[in-house]
């Protein structure tokens, strides 16, 4: 864990969260998204909800072991209650339905706590300080163990009824496709997660990317694949939210330079021009960061001062 200096006695600060299925990434900002500590620690496997509970308890007492923050948002892959209270289901971590986090750990931390789905978090972090400054229509798109979502419209973040809007990972691009957990058969998530890739190549995807860097032609043919399937499933996404800006986020976006050409001619070839125009499609800026620094928005704008 890296920290700066102190900041000046009586200035709030905030921590935000980012819970993924192997790792947790947690940061210490001032309300003007300044980091001042950082820390990444591993999720407990399985990531069981009693396990991750105490995990996040520990990591957040070792960011701030002299509780300069009294707010703490969270970001977590699946959608929660719309007053930031329950993480209602999260397919990628087991037995995770209608878990109270929360209030779990008020009770620990003795410190105000807000949940929210990571995916949204990105994106209030990318609007915040990343790609999405002063953009009023976005879709992000977070390509990981999952595939997430999460949509600006108006300039508002839109989480549907229930706040639990914003699944594009979840919808059908197949319908004789690979079983989804959530369910469906043939999700983009079927396709476009890292398992998804894993049908395209056996290779894991930090050495699929550096291999097409070389110029592998067995490689590009396998982000080329992938970017085809990204395309189609964006596709009709972009005929119901018309964006101006589609943010590619999580750990597959650093390939986004060998699949993005393949995910733009399937939009071509399938978007009329008239449901594209000005469209730009282009990596998140804060990489890693985003759905830390958004889990902080989050605490600032949901748990007040």
């Amino acid at each position: 864990m890296a920290s700066s200096p102190a900041r000046p006695p009586g200035e709030a600060q905030l921590i935000g969260i980012d819970l993924g299925g192997t790792a947790i990434k947690l940061a210490r900002c001032d309300p003007q998204g300044t980091l001042l500590a950082e820390a990444e620690v591993p999720t407990p496997q399985p990531a069981m909800p009693g396990a991750v509970c105490v995990a996040l308890a520990e990591a957040v007492e070792a960011i701030d072991p002299d509780h300069l923050a009294s707010r703490v948002g969270i970001g977590l892959p699946g959608p929660c209650d719309a007053a930031g209270r329950v993480a209602r289901i999260s397919i990628n971590l087991p037995l995770w339905r209608d878990v109270p986090l929360a209030a779990w750990l008020e009770a620990e931390l003795g410190r105000r706590v807000i949940l929210g789905n990571d995916a949204n978090g990105a994106l209030l972090g990318e609007a915040w300080k990343g790609a999405a400054r002063g953009v009023d229509n976005v879709l992000l798109l977070t390509l990981g163990t999952g595939v997430g979502g999460a949509v600006l419209l108006g300039g508002q973040l839109f989480t549907g009824h229930g706040g639990a809007a914003a699944e594009p990972g979840l919808i059908g691009v197949d319908p004789d496709g690979p079983e989804c957990r959530s369910g469906n058969r043939g999700s983009l998530e079927q396709f476009c997660s890292i398992g998804g890739l894993a049908r395209l190549s056996p290779l894991d995807p930090m050495e699929l990317c550096r291999r097409a860097d070389a110029g592998d032609s067995e490689a590009l043919a396998a982000w080329q694949a992938y970017g085809r399937w990204l395309g189609v499933g964006l596709s009709s996404l972009l005929y119901v939210l018309t964006p101006e800006l589609v943010l590619i986020g999580g750990g597959l976006s650093g390939a986004s330079h060998h699949f993005l050409p393949a995910v733009w001619r399937e939009v071509e070839q399938r978007v009329l021009a008239v449901s594209r125009e000005g469209l730009e499609i282009r990596r998140c800026a804060l990489g890693n960061g985003a759905g830390r620094l958004g889990a902080v928005r989050l605490a600032l704008d949901r748990l007040g001062d």
